[in-house]
């Protein structure tokens, strides 16, 4: 999936295999999300480079507006990073973006995702439960002035996503 692919729903903002032409991009975003928990450009081409991983951006003409990623080691997953930038806040970037994310999933044969979500940002953590997400922990300090919330999202039976 390194075309550019349409998604329903999503006006002038589509979604395509992230690859490592997007590591720049895909890293300033990152640290004007995230600029105290930010990840390495290391960490990321890392991520690529694995098999059990499904990376995602989302551009919006020739700009990275977002972007999400997967690990996949059946029946378990990872939402491993997910970020939308706040000029797309409300358009439904981030719905898309975690749609594909799970429907990845299913077809590596993940019936159970976990993400973990800072405690101070209930915008994301409202995304996630209206896609089945249930905190099922707290991971104390886990980031730099936050805590984690852990979710968790079960497949339903005969429905991998």
């Amino acid at each position: 999936m390194g075309e550019v692919t349409p998604t329903p729903g999503l006006t002038g903002v589509s979604l395509r295999a992230m690859t490592p032409d997007d590591v720049a991009a895909v890293m300033d975003l990152e640290h004007a999300l995230f600029p105290l928990d930010a990840w390495s450009e290391g960490m990321l081409r890392d991520e690529l480079a694995e098999p059990t991983r499904h990376y995602l951006v989302a551009v919006s003409g020739d700009a990275v507006v977002g972007y999400a990623g997967l690990r996949a080691v059946p029946p378990e997953g990872d939402v491993q990073t997910m970020a939308v930038s706040e000029q797309v806040w409300g358009r439904g970037v981030g719905s898309a973006l975690l749609t594909e994310l799970l429907t990845e999933a299913g077809r590596r044969g993940v019936t159970h995702v976990f993400l973990e979500v800072r405690s101070d940002n209930p915008r994301a953590q409202r995304l996630y439960g209206r896609f089945g997400f249930v905190q099922i922990g707290v991971r104390r300090g886990y980031y730099n002035g936050a805590d984690a919330l852990v979710m968790r999202r079960v497949a339903e039976e005969g429905n991998h996503e």
